[in-house]
């Protein structure tokens, strides 16, 4: 498919949305008879003027006054309504502005930027039929502007009335004589609208006219390809491939007439003369892989051959990472994420400081929870790419869900380090959030909620942080103000989540509030709270501050009997904790921490 090559619409529109002091005037046309009085024309000349120059100051609400002046006195002058208009468009007053922009057209015909202001401003609101119509006015008025031929070439093939861009091309090329970018974008309608006769005679025409260029000269050999004329479109090829040899175009164009014409093994043998040649350029092999790439998804073709062409080419010894990237990219975008590791750690092999391969093979091995993976890939981007925060995020966060706080500690500490004034608030709020709960583990009170406070500081809706926070505070019985403030924002934002509802109702517990903290626990163990031994035991203390002492019993009973090694990823109950829940079920009655 060749591209469209026609962009100058939107910079004529950009250039007469810009101002046009330099295009318009406060005069009359000098074939007009001045409607003014001298007196009136002397008081028109000067607010016209003195506005010119309040505009030029900035002082944009006196030139608009100027302005309306202006138009008190002549309510037929372009120049004022053409001013006005950029006002009203300036002040969103859209409709104004087009009525003016329409009245200045109509006041001076004969004005190209007026009517080019208007047709840009349709351009812009996307009312193509409106564009047009000026657009094809205004060609014909001048005659001589390649404006709007350009910019009707471009509407009219947003709109694919392409007999119509014929027309138009062949009115520019009459004016401006032929060029390859007519001539292509004529081939590119005659193609569109079926007419092959003509499309191969442009594209023949161009082949003569630029011998030396194998763009065009490939393309000929295509369109004989795609018209049945075999023998023809194969000397093309050859002959290319003699001017330029290992051309990459030509020579999968060469493969597909190969394949074509039922001969596989040449097909097989042509591509390979590429592919599997150590002294051909990595970039050559690049580019030819691009165009079978492009090739097979116009041709809805076996994504697997591609792929197989991918691994043979990286059996061979490579000097770069680039058609290893290529081929780990491929495989993505046909959902082949599994197969792409090996590729994608072929890349580190050649190239350890390639950021995208390691961020792709990470979230690969997160997808799979494979926290040793998480560990292999991202230890060594500490080294090869120390600024990027992300490797240190889940770095840490691995060996902390591994439970090695140790190493969790190192890692997070190191990547505080990296934080900037760039960084990402949400990823720094995240690294003080685990460390604050790293700290917790290891008794580091003060640490935690110092880490606490500064991942607030950084996002202070982290919902994770703001429940942590809380639930350490109610266990230490400190600050029980504050912890619930932060836990009533947690279940406001997700209602639903039984670990927030859990704090909230422990919250309530510890302030005495007991049939506040029921409701909060029931919610909490209907939304699978009932799966977790913390919960379940915190359901069973608040049944016994409300003197219900054998459903107390009850759900004592049922925590001792659940796994205490929560798979959540929270942190694991200590031997205490288990400890005071046997002696909870002996005594029968609530024994505090």
């Amino acid at each position: 498919m060749v591209r469209k090559i026609f962009y100058l619409a939107g910079i004529v529109a950009l250039l007469a949305a810009c101002g046009t002091t330099g295009h318009q005037r406060a005069a009359r046309p000098a074939h007009e008879k001045d409607p003014l009085t001298f007196e009136q024309r002397r008081k028109f000349d000067y607010f016209f003027l003195e506005a010119l120059r309040m505009k030029e100051k900035g002082d944009l609400d006196a030139a608009f006054e100027l302005y309306g002046h202006c138009l008190d006195i002549n309510p037929r002058s372009a120049a004022a309504l053409y001013e006005i208009s950029q006002f009203y468009m300036a002040l969103g007053q859209e409709k104004k502005g087009e009525e003016a922009m329409k009245q200045a057209v109509r006041s001076d015909e004969s004005n190209f930027w007026y009517k080019q202001t208007l047709a840009a401003y349709y351009q812009q609101k996307r009312d193509i039929p409106k564009a047009i119509a000026v657009y094809e006015d205004m060609a014909h008025q001048f005659p001589s502007r390649l404006e709007p031929l350009i910019s009707l070439v471009d509407l009219y093939g947003q709109t694919k009335s392409y007999p119509e861009e014929i027309k138009v091309l062949d009115r520019l090329e009459e004016l401006d004589g032929k060029s390859e970018q007519i001539s292509m974008e004529k081939f590119r309608c005659y193609l569109q609208t079926g007419d092959k006769e003509k499309a191969f005679s442009e594209i023949e025409s161009l082949s003569k006219e630029y011998p030396y260029d194998m763009r065009y000269q490939n393309m000929l050999g295509d369109v004989y390809l795609d018209n049945g004329k075999a023998q023809e479109a194969y000397d093309t090829y050859r002959r290319i491939l003699n001017e330029v040899p290992g051309y990459a175009p030509t020579v999968i164009s060469l493969a597909q007439y190969y394949k074509k014409t039922g001969n596989d093994s040449l097909y097989r043998a042509q591509i390979d003369t590429i592919l599997v040649n150590d002294n051909v350029p990595s970039d050559t092999k690049m580019e030819l892989m691009r165009q079978l790439i492009l090739v097979s998804e116009q041709t809805a073709g076996d994504s697997t051959e591609i792929v197989g062409l991918f691994r043979r080419i990286l059996e061979r010894p490579q000097p770069n990472a680039d058609l290893a990237m290529l081929c780990a990219q491929y495989m993505i975008t046909k959902k082949m994420e599994k197969e792409s590791v090996p590729v994608l750690n072929q890349i580190l092999s050649i190239d350890p400081e390639n950021k995208p391969a390691r961020l792709q093979l990470l979230a690969y091995a997160i997808r799979e929870n494979n926290l040793d993976e998480v560990v292999r890939v991202a230890a060594p981007a500490l080294e090869y790419n120390p600024d990027a925060m992300e490797f240190y995020y889940y770095l840490g966060l691995a060996y902390y869900q591994k439970k090695d706080t140790g190493k969790a500690l190192e890692v997070f500490r190191k990547g505080i380090r990296q934080v900037n004034e760039k960084s990402d608030k949400g990823i720094v709020s995240d690294f003080y959030a685990i460390l604050g709960d790293i700290y917790s583990t290891k008794q580091m009170k003060a640490e935690a909620y110092a880490a606490y406070d500064s991942a607030l500081v950084y996002n202070p809706n982290n919902i994770a942080t703001l429940n942590n926070y809380a639930y350490y505070l109610s266990v230490e019985r400190k600050d029980l103000d504050k912890a619930e403030e932060m836990s009533y924002r947690t279940v406001k934002a997700e209602p639903e989540n039984a670990t927030y509802l859990d704090t909230y109702a422990w919250i309530l517990f510890e302030k005495e509030r007991y049939t506040e903290a029921r409701i909060y626990i029931e919610q909490a163990m209907r939304n699978g709270g009932d799966t977790s031994q913390v919960i379940v035991e915190h359901c069973g203390d608040i049944y016994y501050m409300l003197d219900e002492k054998d459903k107390a019993l009850e759900y004592w009973k049922k925590a001792e009997g659940m796994d205490p090694s929560p798979d959540d990823g929270s942190t694991p109950r200590t031997e205490a904790e288990l400890k005071r829940l046997k002696r909870k079920i002996a005594l029968k009655k609530y024994i505090a921490e």
